[in-house]
């Protein structure tokens, strides 16, 4: 998830895609909280480590 968010940034930068910027950013946070989460010891989704 967060690399496909990055991928998105990336390409809503360059193309100038304003919607595909914001899907990006909400993918990235979404992406970096249960990777945080999951490194923190929280069961994410029923599974212990989120990666």
């Amino acid at each position: 998830m967060i690399v496909l968010g990055l991928v998105l940034l990336i390409i809503g930068f360059v193309l100038g895609f304003h919607i595909l910027w914001t899907i990006g950013i909400i993918l990235l946070v979404i992406g970096l909280t249960l990777w945080v989460l999951g490194a923190a010891g929280h069961a994410v989704g029923g599974r212990r480590h989120y990666w």
